[in-house]
């Protein structure tokens, strides 16, 4: 039982160390002077609760919701491999990100548990757009 508590804990100091050093913490945004909307964009925002939890946190406008981040590790290329529980869709998705040297961020690959992709390479699957770059709101 102390072994798994030891473990639990090594894991969320590793998780909360990896995204405090890679830069994730804090709100995103396209245009962070937009208010958030569904059509015009959301507020994503990334933070790390006093129990030690690091939540994802969606900002719609109208629609909100609160999600637990439960792993993150940095790729051979600098990717920032995220993996969140999203209990309203029953599942995990993985979403790759990527911080360019002007501080924007831009995801570059989000699938479900299932391996369903939503964006690929850098684009959305469904209209082949790029994704946009996201800058820090705070």
């Amino acid at each position: 039982m102390l072994w798994a508590a030891i473990t639990s804990t090594a894991g969320a100091e590793t998780l909360t160390a990896t995204v405090e050093q890679w830069g994730l913490l804090g709100s995103w945004a396209v245009d962070c002077a937009v208010r958030p909307d569904r059509d015009k964009g959301a507020l994503l925002t990334y933070e790390i609760r006093k129990d030690g939890r690091v939540m994802y946190r969606r900002n719609f406008g109208e629609a909100k919701d609160e999600n637990e981040v439960v792993s993150a590790q940095v790729s051979a290329e600098g990717l920032l491999n995220v993996m969140v529980y999203f209990p309203s869709l029953h599942q995990a998705r993985e979403f790759g990100l990527l911080l360019a040297k002007d501080g924007s961020l831009r995801a570059i690959y989000n699938r479900s548990d299932r391996g369903e992709y939503t964006i690929r390479n850098g684009k959305y699957v469904a209209t082949g757009a790029p994704t946009p770059a996201q800058q820090r709101c705070d």
